[in-house]
C-alpha cells in the first residue's frame, strides 16, 4: 500500500478542486495513483468543481447574520439566478452568514472556519455544493462590525428569503441606550444607506486618493473658467465641501426626513433611545458589484455552429 503523504494530497486537491478528505479517500482507494484518483472523483461527480471553477459567477445571494451586538454580511455568488433562488443553495448561504458571525468577519477566516451540517470547512463546502449543484460558485466578500455596548442594525433590500437578497446592510450604533429604539433608527439608517451608498460614515474617512481625485477634476474645471489660481482654490474648496456632504453618510439628506441629515436624524433618535448615539461603522454590499459579466452572442453561437 502507497503511502498517502500530505504533498500527495495536496497534489490531487490542486488537479481536482475536490476538497482534502475527498482526496484522501480517492488516494487510498486507488494505492496512491495520482490520474486514478482523478477518475475516482470524477466519476464520483465530486471532480466536477474544477472544471467549473473558470465560469464567471456574478449571481448568488447576500446575506446577513446578527446577535445584538455584532452583526455579518456576505456574498456567496452563483452563475445564475436560478440557482440562487434554489432552496439548497439559500441554507448554504444562510449557514455560512451564521458561521461567519463567529469570526472576524474576513472572507480568509470564514472560508476556514468549519460548517456545522458538513464537518468541512465552508470553502470545502462549497466546492461539494458546486459538485452537487452544478454551477461555480464563491464566497466573494464578507464584512463583520460589533460595538461593545449598542447595535448592529442590518438591512436586506428585496429580501428573496429570510435573511437573503440582492442588497445588504449594516450600520453600527454605540449607546448605552434603549436597544429596541436604537434597532429601530439603525434600520433606518441601513434603508438610507442601501439606497444612497455613501463612501464613509464621515467626511474625514473618506478615501484620500478618491478625494484626492475629485478635488485633481474639480481644479482642472475651474481652470477652464480662466480665473486667477486665488479664485480658482476657492472654487474647488467649496466644491470639495460639496461633494462630503453629499458622500458622506452623516451630512446626507436623511431619505425617509429630507429636511434633516442623517446625523441630525440620529441625535432627533436619542430622545426615545434614551442616551447619546454614535454612529461607529457601516457596510454595503450590492451583489456582484465590481465584477464584470460574460456577455455572451448568442447569433454568433449559431453562425458559428452552422459554419461547422
Amino acid at each position: 500500500m502507497a503511502e498517502i503523504t500530505a504533498a500527495l494530497v495536496k497534489e490531487l486537491r490542486e488537479k481536482s478542486g475536490a476538497g482534502m478528505m475527498d482526496c484522501k479517500k480517492a488516494l487510498t482507494e486507488n494505492n496512491g495513483d495520482i490520474e486514478a484518483a482523478i477518475d475516482w472523483l470524477r466519476a464520483k461527480g465530486i471532480a466536477k468543481a474544477d472544471k467549473k471553477s473558470g465560469r464567471t459567477a456574478a449571481e448568488g445571494l447576500i446575506g446577513v447574520a446578527s446577535a445584538g451586538t455584532k452583526a455579518v454580511v456576505v456574498e456567496v455568488n452563483s452563475e445564475t439566478d436560478f440557482v440562487a433562488r434554489n432552496d439548497a443553495f439559500q441554507s448554504i448561504v444562510r449557514g455560512i452568514a451564521d458561521v461567519a458571525l463567529t469570526t472576524d468577519g474576513t472572507v480568509e477566516a470564514v472560508g476556514a472556519a468549519t460548517y456545522p451540517a458538513t464537518g468541512k470547512t465552508v470553502t470545502d463546502t462549497i466546492k461539494d455544493a458546486i459538485a452537487t449543484i452544478g454551477e461555480n460558485m464563491s464566497l466573494r466578500r464578507s464584512v463583520a462590525l460589533e460595538v461593545e455596548d449598542g447595535v448592529v442594525a442590518t438591512y436586506i433590500h428585496n429580501a428573496a428569503a429570510d435573511r437573503l437578497g440582492k442588497l445588504g446592510v449594516l450600520v453600527a450604533l454605540k449607546s448605552t441606550g434603549n436597544k429596541e429604539a436604537l434597532n429601530a433608527i439603525g434600520r433606518q439608517v441601513a434603508m438610507h444607506i442601501a439606497a444612497t451608498a455613501p463612501l464613509a460614515v464621515r467626511a474625514e474617512e473618506v478615501d484620500a486618493a478618491v478625494a484626492e481625485r475629485e478635488r485633481h477634476v474639480f481644479i482642472e474645471q475651474a481652470r477652464e473658467s480662466g480665473k486667477p489660481e486665488a479664485i480658482i482654490e476657492k472654487m474647488v474648496e467649496g466644491r470639495m465641501r460639496k461633494f462630503f456632504e453629499e458622500v458622506a453618510l452623516l451630512s446626507q439628506a436623511f431619505v425617509i426626513n429630507p429636511d434633516l441629515t442623517v446625523g441630525e436624524a440620529v441625535k432627533a433618535a436619542e430622545k426615545e433611545v434614551g442616551a447619546p448615539i454614535e454612529v461607529t461603522g457601516m457596510a454595503r454590499l450590492l451583489l456582484g458589484d465590481g465584477i464584470e459579466k460574460e456577455e455572451s452572442d448568442f447569433a454568433a453561437e449559431v453562425a458559428a455552429v452552422a459554419k461547422g
